[in-house]
């Protein structure tokens, strides 16, 4: 069955095209998160962050998932914010 996003999906994997699907509506599966990575993806947590952070670079992820790379790069954009405030918070009690 067609997605709708055959020609957006060129470059990217079969497993990276689900593993976005997923992450775009994974709050639907009755399991934690964990547990239906392994269930519907058959891979491992760790190993699903690991395409996630690959993926949440790659222009032809943008294209096929838009919605679902943005929001990733937004949280990764303002995890990295907190850890810099943090940071230099830190380095500001040293003194």
């Amino acid at each position: 069955m067609a997605t709708g996003h055959e020609s957006e999906a060129e470059g990217l994997s079969e497993r990276d095209q689900r593993v976005l699907d997923f992450e775009g509506s994974w709050w639907l599966y009755p399991e934690p998160k964990d547990r239906a990575v392994s269930e519907y993806l058959g891979m491992s947590a760790t190993r699903y962050y690991q395409v996630l952070r690959r993926l949440a670079d790659e222009p032809a992820a943008l294209a096929y998932a838009p919605l679902t790379v943005r929001r990733m790069r937004r949280i990764r954009r303002n995890r990295r914010a907190q850890i810099a405030a943090a940071t230099v918070s830190d380095g500001d009690r040293a003194t």
